[in-house]
């Protein structure tokens, strides 16, 4: 359904030869019946031919290798994030429920939440970078670290380097990601502040945390023993749904900080019109999605049997 040749969306390849038309035609099949076809292709995608870019003319899966991690890596930079601030503001609003402390949390989460990704990002450059110029405004690191590329995470690959500075590679790292993982990591974090929140006040009415009071056990040793706990198991499911916003958050602020990922890459992809690398980007994307969906549900179910899945929650 792409505008151009099928055959060379499927496989990349722009070319005149007939002899290489014939060969390319037989290899994706693509004058059989449609089931043939499809089989045929997704025969190929499990084996790794993935064509290649009509544009770089790179093969397909080397350039997935080497933008997926820095999507990963940033989207668990964006998580961590989350969890240490969304977490926390939770709690205190669930403990001081319906005090102005617990309103001014309510407020500040729902403004976060309904800010755009983008518009954040762009508010973080306009003031961090270009007027304050505390922080970087593009990359993973300074160029003057020539990091080799082994891993793709880059913390990773700042330790496997060798006659390096590593310190300061790895401050200069860190330097690079604060903004981009602030802007995706709060937005995240005033969902996941709501979810824990509710599931405080819930666990606060429980009538064996009464108990814990009438035996004069002192807040703290409550809070910790039994509070938490059994608040953040609730929170599981829902914080996983989580998981497609988060990446497509960062997908978004990888155009805006130049982050070399996988949003980055399908932006290209669609400026120079590149079906091949958009076609195998989007494919990517949306396994990527599912395969941490599943992995979220499967841990739900081992830290906590007696919940259902991800899917068997409403909203």
């Amino acid at each position: 359904m792409f505008p151009g040749d099928p055959l060379t969306n499927l496989s990349g390849v722009t070319t005149e030869n007939a002899k290489v038309i014939e060969h390319l035609a037989n290899k994706w099949a693509i004058d059989t019946n449609p089931i043939h076809y499809f089989m045929n292709y997704c025969s190929l995608l499990l084996q790794g031919d993935w064509g290649i870019s009509t544009i770089s003319g790179n093969q397909l899966a080397a350039d997935m290798a080497r933008v997926i991690p820095a999507t990963i890596e940033l989207s668990i930079y964006s998580a961590f994030i989350a969890i240490c601030i969304g977490v926390p503001l939770g709690c205190i609003a669930g403990i001081k429920a319906y005090t102005k402390i617990d309103y001014s949390i309510n407020a500040a989460s729902i403004i976060q939440y309904s800010t755009p990704v983008f518009w954040s990002g762009l508010a973080f450059i306009l003031i961090f970078c270009f007027q304050l110029k505390l922080f970087p405004l593009s990359g993973r690191i300074s160029v003057l670290f020539n990091i080799p590329h082994q891993t793709g995470f880059v913390l990773i690959d700042i330790f496997l380097a060798e006659n390096i500075d590593r310190k300061a590679a790895f401050m200069n790292c860190l330097h690079h990601m604060v903004l981009p993982s602030l802007a995706v990591g709060l937005v995240s974090a005033a969902a996941l502040a709501r979810l824990v929140r509710r599931s405080v006040i819930d666990v606060l009415n429980k009538p064996y945390i009464s108990a814990a009071r009438s035996r004069g056990l002192p807040f703290k040793t409550i809070f910790f023993n039994h509070v938490l706990r059994n608040s953040l198991l609730p929170v599981l499911p829902l914080a996983a749904i989580q998981i497609t916003t988060l990446i497509t958050n960062a997908m978004i602020i990888e155009v805006l900080f130049s982050w070399p990922g996988v949003g980055n890459f399908l932006l290209q992809a669609i400026y120079q019109q590149d079906y091949s690398a958009l076609r195998i980007g989007m494919l990517v994307v949306s396994t990527l999605v599912i395969s941490l969906t599943i992995f979220a549900d499967l841990l739900n179910r081992i830290i906590d049997p007696k919940k259902g899945s991800v899917s068997d929650v409403s909203i």
